[in-house]
């Protein structure tokens, strides 16, 4: 058989065989593909440095490629380590590739992130989206990598495991971007078959996303007074209909407003915008959030401004920021994300099931609950008492 690589059904296969063959023999190791190489799996001796005092499970990358070469040698690989548990002669020294401690050589760092842009984007589901997809590269993978190829021009010593650390630390401690960063690169060690140290992840911080504070969102009469604040027709209607059916930046210029446009509609539930699946989130219908906006900010006359839109020459991030620059620049005392977080609290003092308002938003329930904890706390504490008291007016109160 050819050693060129094999297709992933046949070579899973033939791991799948040699895994069974080595679980027979109680090897106590199996072998795992990392990233685009083969590497170990079995529980093994804490590793120099390791704050873990018993051996426990882990890998031991062996940078050998998936090819049926690559993994006869990654099968006797794990006979030989098999043996030194047992003799109690395994020592980590000879695996200091785990450590990634060859130094980095720049051009090589280079090629291996255009590697991983490249495979990033060969998905099956990020072809089916590819406006979303490098919204998402640009904004969660490629400022980070940028950053740690800066690292790695102005600090040739250290190794590649070294800058990544380096990289990640350089941000400020529980803030979003190093928690962004720790992901991104740890996502692109993996694929290049690095391992990184145990409290990795740890040191990516625990910010989250789900801290609205209240005093953060805008009152309902600011929002109104702001508006004033906007004196081009197109960039008032991409504020109103924001505020009103709480959309993403992006969102405003990839909707379907028709059914917003049929004046004298019979009753408000059907004042409804359809985001489309171009968008990040994919498909979902919105309703407005007071429905009287509508006609206080003349949605119904539909001025979008002038913005490029053609996603094979821009992306959902670069139309959002456009909005952002708007808002900045008539001046207004809030972020266009607040509008957001503003319509999602409304939508919890109109009652409206979390299961309904995560959908109309384009996220999951879980994150909506985490996001919004505090108010639909409120809620369901309000709806309790509200309950309890009727039940109490039922019944005769003691004499």
């Amino acid at each position: 058989m050819s050693s060129a690589a094999i297709h992933s059904d046949a070579f899973e296969a033939q791991l799948k065989q040699v895994n069974q063959r080595l679980k027979l023999a109680q090897m106590g190791m199996q072998i795992e593909i990392r990233g685009k190489a083969l590497a170990l799996r079995g529980t093994l001796p804490p590793k120099p440095g390791s704050s873990k005092p018993k051996p426990h499970q882990q890998r031991i990358s062996l940078k050998l490629p998936m090819t049926p070469a690559g993994l006869k040698q990654a099968e006797r690989e794990a006979k030989v380590v098999a043996a030194q548990l047992i003799t109690e002669t395994f020592d980590w020294e000879k695996y200091q590739i785990w450590k990634g401690r060859e130094r980095l050589d720049a051009d090589a760092l280079s090629q291996q992130i255009w590697n991983f842009e490249k495979a990033f984007f060969q998905t099956p589901e990020r072809q089916a989206k590819l406006s979303s997809a490098q919204s998402t590269w640009d904004g969660t993978y490629a400022p980070y990598l940028k950053k740690l190829e800066q690292v790695a021009q102005s600090s040739r010593k250290l190794t590649l495991v070294e800058a990544i650390c380096t990289t990640v630390e350089s941000l400020p401690f529980q803030s979003r971007s190093r928690q962004i960063c720790c992901t991104a690169l740890a996502a692109f060690a993996e694929f290049v078959a690095v391992e990184l140290p145990e409290d990795f992840k740890q040191r990516g911080g625990s910010y989250s996303p789900g801290k609205v504070k209240r005093r953060q969102l805008p009152e309902d009469d600011e929002i109104l007074e702001a508006y004033n604040l906007i004196p081009n027709p197109a960039w008032r209607f991409v504020y109103g209909v924001m505020a009103t059916y709480g959309l993403r930046n992006h969102e405003v210029f990839f909707c379907d407003y028709r059914a917003l446009k049929r004046l004298g509609a019979s009753c408000d539930v059907h004042n409804t915008v359809e985001v489309l699946d171009t968008t990040k989130t994919g498909e979902h219908e919105v309703w407005p959030f007071y429905p009287e906006w509508i006609d206080r900010f003349d949605l119904r006359d539909i001025q979008l401004p002038k913005v490029n839109t053609d996603l094979t020459q821009t992306t959902l991030q670069r139309v959002g920021q456009q909005v952002t620059r708007q808002f900045k620049r008539y001046g207004i005392p809030f972020s266009p994300y607040d509008l957001r977080h503003a319509w999602a609290v409304r939508t919890i003092h109109f009652g409206i099931p979390d299961t309904v308002a995560a959908k109309m938003m384009g996220h999951s329930v879980a994150i909506h609950t985490r996001t919004y904890h505090k108010w639909i706390t409120r809620r369901d504490q309000q709806s309790a008492v509200e309950t309890a008291m009727r039940r109490h007016k039922n019944t005769s109160a003691p004499l």
